[in-house]
């Protein structure tokens, strides 16, 4: 698939656009989110990503359509985990529900740009060292592993400050409340940062993380670094309406880390066959390729879709029998 330089320049211009209009729309009076409001949203954005990937389909054939719409699904899914996780830090740092929007929205701003850079960093190493898939493939199923034994029903989790937290707040005095939406005030001729600011960082440092797996996730499907980048934005772009949208749906997900950890294992798989039917180690059949199967874009997209079908309704079966198994978020003194 060649991507002519144009068309990467439209596609980052109409990705402004839309986040411009969102927070002009959204943003420019602060309120609460509501339900059915998100519900436009998400809509709206899963509408302009289905479009895009038509536009993919005539423009570049229906593989390419099929690698973008499974690294989108994959993607969202992975980034519907991710939720809970900001749900646990709008907690720990009390958001005002008015300003949880604007949060998430600049969070998630700087998480694409992060990405982004993440991801052409990905796409040279993988350029250069083929070889690479190998890790990856390793990288998946041991990821997959690590989320499937997790505890789904631990009763408390606690968010944690990660380094870059602790290195602003080392850096910036950190005002004890918020002012309204400001990131930054002065008091007393003294400049501070504001918890707004604080959980910015946090929600948009926590999604760089969630992306050690989730690019690696994505490469196994399409190697095209359009595809890859395209998909992480319409994910990121339809992501804070959804945080919204699920509420309280979301700590009934409680089969979804299981769910995800069998697609994790299930790419990493796919990245290993891959590799070895292109094999060029050395030390490996004398560097020649191996008559492996490979799994192709179309069964890929079958069984994505189909995990994530089977743990949604597996999930809501078990929170209707067991109430008691909903995932429960503490609240926090912390600021």
């Amino acid at each position: 698939m060649s991507v002519p330089v144009w068309l990467w320049f439209a596609t980052i211009a109409g990705l402004v656009v839309l986040l411009a209009i969102d927070l002009f729309i959204v943003d420019r009076k602060p309120h609460e989110v509501t339900i059915a409001e998100a519900a436009r949203w998400v809509t709206f954005y899963v509408g302009v990503a289905v479009l895009f990937g038509l536009g993919i389909w005539y423009w570049a054939g229906g593989v390419s359509a099929g690698e973008f719409f499974a690294g989108y699904i994959t993607e969202y899914s992975l980034s519907v985990d991710n939720l809970f996780i900001f749900l646990i830090i709008m907690t720990t740092f009390k958001v005002p529900a008015i300003h949880q929007h604007k949060v998430l929205l600049i969070g998630i701003l700087m998480a694409l740009v992060m990405r982004g850079i993440f991801i052409a960093v990905g796409a040279a190493v993988i350029a250069q060292f083929s070889w690479v898939f190998y890790l990856f493939g390793a990288f998946l199923i041991y990821t997959g592993y690590k989320l499937a034994r997790t505890d789904h029903n631990a009763e408390e989790e606690e968010y944690h400050e990660n380094a870059a937290l602790r290195f602003v707040r080392k850096v910036f005095p950190v005002t004890d409340r918020y002012h309204d939406e400001k990131s930054f005030v002065k008091i007393n001729g003294k400049r501070f940062v504001t918890p707004m600011f604080i959980v910015m960082v946090a929600i948009g440092t926590t999604d760089l993380l969630f992306a050690l797996d989730s690019i690696p996730a994505i490469f196994g499907l399409t190697k095209e670094p359009f595809l890859v980048f395209t998909a992480n934005a319409f994910a990121l772009m339809g992501l804070r309406q959804l945080y919204f949208l699920l509420g309280g749906l979301l700590n009934k997900l409680v089969y979804l880390s299981i769910g995800l950890s069998v697609i994790l294992g299930f790419i990493g798989v796919k990245l290993i066959l891959e590799a070895l039917h292109t094999n060029s180690l050395g030390f490996l059949n004398g560097g020649e390729p191996l008559d492996v199967p490979t799994i192709g874009i179309e069964l890929s997209l079958s069984v994505i879709v189909g995990v994530l079908a089977i743990t949604t309704i597996a999930s809501l079966i078990k929170v209707r029998r067991d109430p008691d198994s909903v995932k429960q978020v503490a609240p926090s003194d912390h600021l």
